[in-house]
């Protein structure tokens, strides 16, 4: 399921301009959506128009150096994106939300939620890499060897993707994977991709500072996870949160299932909505 995109709307913060988009209406809980490294906002596009149906306010925004957000930056790490995505919140005169990441910024929206704990009514993961697990001397030689074949060979990223969607691939799969592909050949994005690929995905320690409410969404064949389960049940744990296992979905479960993504987010969305004022007074 897709819809017609929205304007593109920018905001400048220090070092750069941050893209996004945002229906500004919705009766439920205001939700913001961030895309995971080397992605776009329109990760989101077939869970986009499910959460806009259920009466929610939906903000989509790129990451840094990729999207239709500026590429060259001097910090591409979680804490860098908490930054813009709180800054964000602020311009459009959000006073909490619920705040929606994926892979790479699963660890950016648990930043902001023990860093600004008013302004965050909720927190869901897709897929995310919360804290680093411990890893061996050859799983980090892998894992070096894989983020400079990313770097040097955009076409290793679409075969990635291949993999990331190992049930179910949209129907718009091969147009977006080669959107991908062709945005990490951009002039300049090379030095985005290797701040990602090269940076510390998920510093230890932030989920004990998370105090809301919480949900735990994995796919229970996410390539990116020798066992999807296991890292789920680590994440609810850490974070006291509600975890649901998506049957047969890989790293993006928001496009693989989009309907089941939606069926466990909407649930947990109206659970936080009573409770959470969405605009301030003034709009920035």
């Amino acid at each position: 399921m897709s819809t017609t995109p929205l304007a593109t709307r920018y905001l400048d913060v220090p070092g750069g301009r941050i893209a996004f988009d945002d229906t500004e209406h919705g009766s439920g809980a205001p939700v913001l959506l961030i895309p995971g490294m080397l992605d776009s906002r329109s990760a989101y596009r077939h869970l986009h128009p499910l959460l806009t149906a259920a009466g929610h306010r939906v903000i989509t925004m790129d990451i840094r150096g990729f999207g239709e957000s500026s590429i060259a930056w001097d910090d591409y790490s979680p804490a860098a994106i908490a930054d813009d995505a709180l800054a964000l919140l602020d311009h459009l005169g959000i006073e909490r939300a619920v705040l929606v990441g994926s892979s790479y910024t699963g660890a950016s929206v648990v930043k902001v939620a023990g860093d600004a704990p008013g302004r965050v009514a909720g927190i869901a993961l897709l897929d995310a890499f919360v804290e680093n697990l411990p890893q061996t001397a050859f799983q980090r030689g892998l894992v070096k060897v894989l983020g400079t074949a990313v770097i040097q060979f955009p076409a290793f990223w679409g075969m990635y993707q291949k993999l990331a969607f190992p049930t179910a691939k949209p129907a718009d799969f091969t147009e977006y994977r080669a959107e991908l592909v062709a945005s990490l050949r951009t002039p300049g994005r090379k030095t985005a991709t290797r701040g990602y690929v090269r940076g510390d995905s998920a510093p230890v320690g932030w989920s004990a500072a998370v105090s809301c409410p919480a949900l735990v969404v994995m796919g229970s064949k996410d390539p990116d996870f020798p066992k999807p389960e296991v890292v789920a049940d680590r994440q609810a744990a850490a974070l006291n949160a509600r975890k649901v296992m998506i049957e047969g979905a890989g790293h993006y479960p928001m496009a693989e299932f989009p309907q089941a993504t939606a069926d466990a987010l909407v649930p947990f969305l109206a659970s936080l909505t009573e409770s959470t004022p969405s605009t301030a007074d003034s709009q920035g």
